[in-house]
């Protein structure tokens, strides 16, 4: 007898009541769609992890910090901001053994992990070792940053550090930071000061209650000239009391919008003195007489920017397909309305219109996924070619450009992946119906944690115009016939691109991926031309280079965000062409999926630069609604494929066997046990209770009078 029959043999033997139950049970319903899959889960969970070896050790990680009580997070919604800051720090024990017995490879990818456990302590320990001893090892020599390994930097012992750049009056202009360092000849110190309210340091991570150390962004001024902001290192307390140094004055700044568990706070200094060796001076040097030394290469110093933004090109994919996880897995079980031919309710995920809310945001966030590894691994070969380059060095002018290139992009790719992602939150808690509004389902927790992405590092508008800016500058240079860096390389082919339409008539070859291809070049040509035609106009009618930008500052955002669209498409189908059999069938939908969705969200630039015609356009549109339903039915073992634990999910809708309802239900009677009520005698009784004015009891209660029935026969 065959499964079928048996299946069959069984069912004749069940009630109605029961068929029904079964053919609704959510753990049914999840194991129905995994039976869907026609790829090796396993094979893309290597893929998109880098390997077998990077999933074992991701699994590894997983089940460490599952079992690490310090890491408890099923409770992590119902604690005081104070009970969160406290559980912070006592994390820091768990992760400094780590530190100190893994390569910093591996311990890097035990943070990922971290970032999506708890983002707020990775934040935490991220500002110490991310941002403190970042500015050590980005701006200090090799005997300063010796020096300070040696103090405890490296090993957290006798001191915590924090970085000082944003202030209250200042964020993303780095150049106007307001706190001065002025050099004493007299005593070979730096006087910091803070010489204005806006020039507090201000949303300090770590300064209210646990810096020991900060890493001091202020202008440095010598024998009255200034030379720029530059970087300084600053003892805030005393380490062994915590009282605050003389001069320092540090508060906190509050509750936030998310991440509670960093203590952020302002500081302001009072003329305080450091030595001379305490500026960190690998760029710029400052001699015992006065003497100021600055770098011949100013352009090497870009570099140290890079990290962040990169690192938030991959953490906004592996945040999204979080949020992704908890959406389509939920909409696998769940079931709202039947149609006319069945009883049986129908799956949010069978819906068209769902399935339009969420494919295409999965096909974005493997599009940000394959990105964030091909620019991770950009940005490691870099910093190794820069550690080592000379002025001398005739590859240097190229190694500059790739850098311009690589910085810019980086600017693009890092606001328009941050602003995908917190999109990609909200309208995944949205596609939960009212269940996405409880914290427990971890959705809301999440938009709060990561909206701060789109701020720090660089405000994602601010970050767009420095892209636009660079896309402007590069169409001059083509213009001249100076040969771009293959980022921008589309503008070496402005005559062939301009102007150019696409003449296909059928829909599979409107599909090939070099048409689509082409498309983003030629619009992203025909936008940054109009960009930059705009600023010349400006500059002809008499304004300054940096008034002519500001007013071109819509058209340099547009450029950006079809040039950074397009980038992301580009190096997708980059990464899907090195991938074989099954795998590359499902990736080359998702990848398909994401192509025509961005041309369809940006359809005016392809119909006004006439590369698609409206005809053509409503072509695309079918298609990505044909995209759609065939993501649709690889949705749950491409979440599997994410290879996130329950622990790591965090969120009852979320579960990988799909038993949803009851782990939910179990997660709020936990969290909120039926307790005698907590303010009825003090509030409630003597509300309810309470004496009225009026005794006269209406006993019609409202009612009008009534006609008789004899008058309503008449």
């Amino acid at each position: 007898m065959s499964a079928k029959q048996r299946l069959n043999a069984v069912r004749q033997h069940l009630t109605k009541e029961e068929l029904y139950a079964k053919a609704v049970d959510p753990v049914t319903s999840m194991n129905e769609e995994r039976a869907k899959a026609t790829f090796n889960i396993r094979e893309l969970t290597h893929l998109l992890d880098g390997g077998e070896k990077s999933t074992l050790l991701k699994e590894r990680f997983m089940q460490e910090f599952e079992r690490d009580p310090l890491f408890k997070m099923d409770d992590i919604h119902d604690i005081t901001k104070d009970e969160l800051r406290e559980r912070t720090m006592e994390k820091f024990r768990s992760l400094i053994h780590h530190l100190s017995n893994e390569s910093v490879d591996i311990f890097k990818k035990r943070m990922e992990i971290v970032s999506l456990i708890d983002p707020g302590f990775w934040t935490r320990f991220g500002v110490h070792y991310g941002l403190f001893v970042g500015a050590l090892q980005s701006n200090a020599t090799s005997g300063q940053l010796g020096y300070w390994f040696q103090n405890g930097a490296l090993s957290l012992s006798g001191m915590v550090g924090c970085f000082a750049m944003t202030e209250l009056g200042h964020g993303s202009n780095v150049p106007g930071l307001e706190t001065t360092a002025i050099f004493d000849e007299a005593s070979d110190q730096f006087i910091i000061h803070t010489p204005t309210l806006t020039a507090t340091k201000w949303w300090i991570g770590g300064a209210a209650h646990s810096a020991t150390h900060a890493a001091v962004f202020a202008q440095l001024i010598v024998k009255g000239k200034n030379y720029g902001t530059k970087c300084f290192v600053v003892p805030l307390r005393d380490p062994k009391t915590y009282n605050l140094l003389p001069g320092v004055n540090i508060g906190d700044i509050g509750k936030k919008m998310g991440r509670d568990g960093i203590d952020n706070g302002w500081i302001q200094f009072t003329h305080v003195r450091i030595p001379r060796s305490y500026m960190l001076m690998k760029h710029t040097k400052v001699s015992r007489t006065g003497l100021v030394k600055e770098p011949k290469l100013q352009q090497l110093t870009y570099g140290a920017l890079l990290q962040g933004r990169v690192a938030m090109v991959v953490d906004s994919g592996n945040v999204s397909k979080k949020a992704l996880t908890i959406a389509i897995r939920y909409a696998a079980v769940r079931r709202q309305f039947s149609n006319s031919n069945s009883n049986i309710e129908t799956k949010l995920l069978d819906y068209p219109i769902h399935q339009r809310r969420l494919m295409p945001l999965m096909a974005q966030t493997f599009a940000m996924l394959f990105t964030g590894s091909e620019m991770t691994a950009m940005y490691n070969k870099m910093m190794s070619r820069l550690e080592n380059a000379k002025p001398e060095d005739t590859d240097l002018e190229e190694v500059l450009e790739m850098l311009k290139e690589t910085h810019s992009t980086s600017a693009g790719l890092k606001a328009f992946c941050t602003w995908n992602c917190l999109n990609t939150i909200e309208a995944c808690r949205q596609a939960c119906g009212g269940h996405g509004y409880s914290a427990y389902t971890g959705l809301a927790g999440m938009y709060q944690d990561f909206a701060v992405q789109c701020t720090w590092e660089g405000d994602n508008t601010i970050l767009t115009l420095q892209l636009g800016r660079y896309l402007i500058s590069s169409f001059r240079e083509a213009v001249k016939g100076k040969k771009l860096s293959p980022g921008v390389g589309y503008l070496n082919k402005l005559d062939s691109l301009i102007g150019a339409c696409c003449s296909e008539k059928d829909a599979d070859a409107i599909l090939n991926p070099q048409t689509i291809v082409k498309g983003w070049q030629v619009v992203c040509a025909n936008v940054v031309k109009n960009a930059a035609l705009e600023f010349e106009q400006c500059i002809k009618q008499g304004l300054s280079i940096d008034d002519a930008y500001e007013q071109c500052s819509q058209s340099r955002l547009y450029a950006a965000k079809l040039h950074s669209y397009g980038y992301l498409f580009n190096r997708f189908l980059d990464g899907v062409s090195k991938v074989e059999g099954n795998l590359k069938v499902v990736l080359m939908d998702v990848c398909l999926l994401y192509g025509l969705y961005t041309i369809e969200e940006n359809a005016g630039a392809f119909l006004q630069y006439g590369y698609f015609s409206p005809t053509q356009m409503d072509l695309i549109r079918l298609r990505t609604n044909e995209f759609c339903r065939a993501v649709r039915d690889q949705a749950i073992p491409l979440v599997d494929a994410f290879n996130l634990s329950d622990y790591v999910i965090n969120s009852p809708l979320g579960r990988a066997d799909g038993d949803v309802y009851v782990h939910y239900f179990e997660q709020v009677k936990r969290s909120n046990p039926q307790n005698p009520h907590p303010y009825f005698n003090r509030l409630i009784k003597p509300l309810i209770e309470r004496e009225m004015n009026d005794d006269i009891v209406d006993e019609e209660g409202g009612l009008e009078e009534e006609e008789d029935e004899d008058d309503e026969m008449e």
